[in-house]
């Protein structure tokens, strides 16, 4: 079965080392089977949220494709 990918937290975190500026986020992106990703992202946290879904949503479509190839063969 193809993992489908959520947001699981968004949360204000202290800049990266070695970074600049303010306003910095940490996020979890998970699946429905034992993926986990972590990042970082600077912005506001709507910014961060948009970019973040899009990432998710990005995912989900490539594991789509995976899944339809799979099926195929």
């Amino acid at each position: 079965m193809t993992p489908t990918y959520e947001v699981v937290s968004i949360k204000r975190a202290e800049p990266p080392p070695n970074t600049d500026g303010a306003n910095w986020y940490q996020y979890v992106i998970a699946s429905d089977d034992t993926n986990t990703i972590h990042g970082c992202r600077q912005g506001s946290l709507k910014d961060v949220t948009s970019a973040v879904e899009v990432i998710v949503a990005q995912l989900n479509e490539r594991h789509a494709k995976k899944r339809k190839k799979e099926k195929k063969s």
